[in-house]
């Protein structure tokens, strides 16, 4: 494994999440599968109500979404790279989760997958671009274990 994403990690939600360690351990996973540089991440997870506010400002679009991505617009500096934000809304990933008869570790994991590679720079906007970015997080999960997360039968094999 390559060297540890510098990740910062702020919790601004009720109940349990993931442990620094494995949100590190996540991110780190998807730049190596991306096979990019370490780099420097923040990473909030929040209640509903400020996943609403962040979708609705940044996106246009009403309600609370799983993960948000917001890539650093920096000039590079060659001591520390610094990718960007994620945020993550706990109750939208615990009820996918649940929804999806998916263990909840392994949506986390996704998510933090999915949203590491937005900050790269990867998109699902147009069939192309989405089979290569699937591809990737299927790579990157199955390398920790985890199950397909698009496979239609997923099943609660990994919690």
């Amino acid at each position: 494994m390559t060297e540890a994403p510098m990740l910062a990690v702020q919790r601004a939600c009720a109940g349990r999440t993931p442990t620094s360690a494995q949100f590190e351990c996540w991110v780190s996973a998807a730049l190596e599968g991306a096979q990019a540089e370490p780099a420097a991440v923040s990473l909030r997870v929040v209640d509903e109500p400020e996943g609403a506010a962040l979708n609705e400002a940044w996106r246009g679009r009403a309600g609370p979404t799983n993960v948000l991505s917001f890539p650093a617009d920096l000039s590079e500096n060659p001591a520390v790279r610094i990718l960007g934000d994620l945020v993550l809304c706990a109750p939208v990933v615990r009820r996918e989760a649940r929804a999806q008869r998916k263990g909840q570790r392994a949506h986390w994991a996704h998510l933090v997958i999915h949203g590491t590679l937005h900050l790269l720079g990867y998109d699902h906007e147009d069939d192309g671009d989405a089979q290569v970015m699937e591809a990737l997080e299927r790579e990157v999960l199955a390398s920790l274990g985890f199950p397909d997360p698009y496979r239609e039968e997923n099943e609660r094999l990994y919690d």
